[in-house]
Parts: C-alpha cells; sequence; structure tokens
C-alpha cells in the first residue's frame, strides 16, 4: 500500500521486518482485517497481536470442549 501512494513524504519508504510478519500473519490466518491495510508500523503491531489473541482464544476453547468431550 505504501510503495503505490503518491504522497512525497513516502517516496523513500522500503518494508521493513515488521511489514512483512504481519503481510504473513494476516494471509496465513484468517482472524484478523486482511481487507483493511494499516499504513504505520504500531498499527500493523497491534492488529497482529488482536488477530494472535483471537487465535489463541479460539484455540484454548477448542481444546477445553475436546477435554469435556473426551470424559
Amino acid at each position: 500500500m505504501q510503495m503505490q501512494s503518491t504522497d512525497p513524504h513516502d517516496a523513500d519508504w522500503e518494508p521493513r521486518f515488521a511489514d512483512y510478519l504481519y503481510l504473513s500473519f494476516t494471509n496465513a490466518t484468517a482472524f484478523s482485517p486482511t481487507d483493511v491495510m494499516p499504513l504505520s508500523r504500531w498499527a500493523k503491531m497491534l492488529m497482529l497481536v488482536q488477530a494472535l489473541v483471537s487465535l489463541v482464544t479460539i484455540a484454548l476453547v477448542v481444546s477445553r470442549a475436546v477435554n469435556v468431550l473426551g470424559g
């Protein structure tokens, strides 16, 4: 998204590790808003943490349900 920007302040922008981490995490998990592209790295990291919390919560609920059903 930043590479397509016509803003002169973003002319020298290059992706870093946090940008690639956010992109790979949101593509690997569907528990995050992949249709919304945050532009700042801190927003990307906050959205990544939110998606990770959702993923962990679902994993805990599923594991508890399996435990209850198992006996």
